[in-house]
């Protein structure tokens, strides 16, 4: 039997960074990208590679363009580092699993490292397969945090909860990671929200923006860790904005939503360094009539636009400057 597990892209509407400095986020899923894990059984254990995990090149400059677009690691790595601390898991519940093997590969269209949880994703769909195939079932509330383990645990990757709650979940999810919670439980409090709420969105990309989400966060971490007054203040300011659309989005107010994501981005650039080509797409889509802040970590945004007209016109100023628009499909 082939089994195949799944996860989605996600944007952050609201709140992001702050899901892994004692924030609270609204994040949305987003189908028109999947990450695909397929499993079967076979002799042995065996992980097959995907292209992105080629190591043979006809040219230098073939490697310095896959580099560029894929990093200096494929997602080999996520699914090993998967099986392991799946049955790592498994053995510290004194769950016996059964002494059978499988061959499992990876595909995904996510793309690479622009802040839409395209490695989440691999190790989501992963953990899928792995928990059909052995038919073990690790409780849904639990999962995002074991997803996050395999990332901050077995590879060393900075990263917060929020992608692997809202892969979990899907639709519309409000979270909430203040720190009696996750002291206390070691994970947050998820809310799912209802989609059908949410005003018309979009999000535009660029994939030359790539960059390591890991490196991204690493500069905030220490000066949040150091009690850095401004970065403190910041964090504990996301969450409120986060409260606030989440009253927005269930009473239909889609231009305080609106604004809201504004000053989320607004407030990311006061304490983050931002590179010269994610501001022009930010504010490239503000001068359309949208609003607009980072999906995740940067090369990608998500904002509001009132009509077909201001999308048009986002479309035609986002592919000026080599970006891709799209219309979220989330149900």
């Amino acid at each position: 039997m082939i089994i195949v597990g799944k996860a989605h892209a996600r944007a952050g509407l609201v709140g992001n960074p702050s899901d892994g400095y004692f924030g609270k986020t609204i994040s949305v899923i987003l189908k028109n990208f999947t990450a695909r894990v397929t499993l079967y059984e076979s002799p042995e254990l065996v992980i097959q590679p995907a292209q992105e995990d080629r190591s043979a090149f006809g040219s230098l400059d073939e490697l310095m363009a896959d580099v560029r677009q894929n990093g200096y690691y494929g997602g080999l790595r996520l699914v090993k580092a998967a099986i392991h601390r799946f049955g790592g898991y498994c053995q510290e519940r004194g769950l016996r699993l059964p002494r059978k093997n499988f061959t499992v590969s990876y595909a995904s269209d996510i793309p690479r490292q622009v802040g839409l949880a395209g490695s989440s994703g691999i190790i989501t769909a992963a953990l899928q397969a792995l928990m059909r195939f052995y038919r073990v079932s690790i409780p849904k509330v639990e999962l995002p945090s074991v997803v996050l383990s395999v990332e901050t645990k077995e590879l060393g990757i900075s990263a917060g909860l929020q992608d692997r709650v809202v892969q979990v979940y899907e639709g519309l999810v409000y979270m909430d990671f203040s720190r009696p919670l996750m002291e206390r439980l070691g994970r947050g409090r998820y809310v799912p929200l209802d989609p059908a709420k949410l005003p018309p969105l979009y999000v535009a990309y660029r994939t030359e923006l790539a960059e390591v989400s890991g490196v991204f966060h690493n500069n905030i971490r220490a000066r949040f860790e150091q009690g850095e007054p401004k970065v403190v203040e910041a964090m504990a300011r996301f969450a409120e904005l986060t409260d606030r659309a989440r009253e927005a989005i269930e009473a239909g107010h889609h231009g305080e939503l609106a604004a809201l994501m504004n000053a989320n981005f607004d407030l990311r650039a006061s304490i983050y360094r931002m590179s010269p080509e994610n501001l022009r797409m930010v504010e490239a889509a503000r001068r359309c009539g949208a609003s607009a802040k980072f999906a995740g970590s940067g090369g990608a945004i998500v904002g509001i636009y009132p009509d077909e007209r201001v999308y048009r016109r986002l479309e035609r100023a986002l592919s000026a400057i080599g970006c891709r628009v799209i219309k979220p499909v989330i149900e």
